[in-house]
């Protein structure tokens, strides 16, 4: 995938406002690089203003560029017309598989002992988000029902996914569906774990039932794992797994579409994992770190921007590592003063790579 362009998708309150500090590190004097940045303004009053007319126009110029990268945004509580620009933008950019990865953060103390890093890689789109659902009956006698679906190719891109970001970063792939109770549905899920594991046979490979990954998460906390899920389980699991480091603030979340049977990305769209968190807006407090990760990670699925990725994700780490971070893992730094720390060490590390 080229370089070129990043679609850049705007949000509301702190996550506004954290986009802007990620952007700042990928000015062409941080990194070397010339991006064109094309903005859409998916602040929820905008959605609102344009019917999500511009979530539309949005992903179509990701599925142009191929990468994007997003700001947290407000989904209201009420149904007024807007909803989530996350589900039209997975639908429309045909993302498949989504992959949130939780990771030790230097300083933060971790839950039951985990520190290898633990990413979840779930459906993006079926299972039991949009499926059809109805009641029939009234009083004691109703009954809810709700038809689920899952594809083949979905399946199959979650777990060669899995496995090759098994392989690319020395994990073992663990986990996956109830395929014992529901051998059709989620079994389908387990069929592709198991043909990928024999196209990737230098890949430890554990399949463990759902609740068994659950349970076994705490006990499994010397290796790096890779978790390949439906939809909903991943959902879950994520919720689980970005905690157990003691903060999500080291967390990104990126979409991934393929097209045809090499999987190959054809669009990338990155994002912090975290919300909006209303209470910080416009106090300059708020940590940057997971949105800095973010577009580090989108620059990482390039080859001009390889170096760069690993140069920001490096010292976006090593400056809380040094005790440069912010109020929420215990330091005294504000959203500027941290981003100004990363941009300097990024400089810095791409300088002296140079001259080697």
């Amino acid at each position: 995938m080229k370089l070129q362009t990043i679609v850049v998708l705007e949000g509301d309150q702190t996550g506004q406002e954290l986009l802007e500090e990620a952007l700042r590190v990928v000015a062409p004097d941080v990194i070397g690089l010339a991006l064109d940045l094309p903005r859409f303004d998916l602040s929820l009053e905008h959605r609102r203003e344009t019917g999500n007319g511009v979530v539309h126009e949005a992903a179509a110029a990701i599925r142009e560029h191929g990468l994007g990268l997003k700001a947290a945004t407000v989904t209201p509580e009420t149904r007024d017309g807007v909803g989530s620009p996350n589900r039209i933008l997975r639908e429309e950019i045909g993302g498949k598989v989504i992959v949130r990865t939780g990771r030790r953060i230097p300083g933060v103390v971790p839950f039951g002992g985990v520190h290898a890093p633990i990413a979840v890689v779930r459906m993006a789109v079926g299972d039991a988000y949009g499926a059809k659902e109805w009641r029939e009956g009234e009083g004691d006698t109703e009954v809810a029902f709700r038809t689920e679906r899952i594809e083949r190719t979905v399946c199959r891109a979650v777990a060669e996914f899995a496995f090759r970001e098994a392989a690319r970063t020395g994990a073992k792939v663990f986990g996956g569906p109830k395929y014992t109770v529901s051998p059709t549905y989620e079994g389908m899920l387990k069929e592709e774990m198991d043909a990928a594991a024999a196209r990737h046979p230098g890949v430890t490979y554990e399949p463990q039932l759902i609740d068994a990954t659950f349970a076994l998460l705490i006990a499994s906390t010397g290796d790096p794992l890779v978790i390949p899920a439906l939809n909903r389980d991943g959902d879950i699991l994520s919720d689980l797994v970005l905690p157990l480091f003691g903060s999500i603030a080291g967390s990104e979340s990126m979409l991934v579409a393929f097209k045809g049977d090499d999987f190959e990305p054809t669009a990338l769209m990155a994002e912090a994992a975290h919300g909006t968190a209303p209470s910080l807006q416009g106090k300059n407090v708020a940590n940057p770190l997971a949105m800095i990760l973010a577009v580090a990670a989108l620059l990482s699925q390039t080859e001009e921007g390889q170096l760069a990725g690993r140069a920001i994700r490096e010292s976006a780490i090593e400056a809380v590592a040094q005790g440069v971070k912010t109020a929420d893992l215990s330091g005294h730094a504000s959203t500027t003063e941290y981003t100004d720390e990363v941009i300097a060490r990024t400089r810095t590390k791409l300088e002296v790579w140079a001259s080697l």
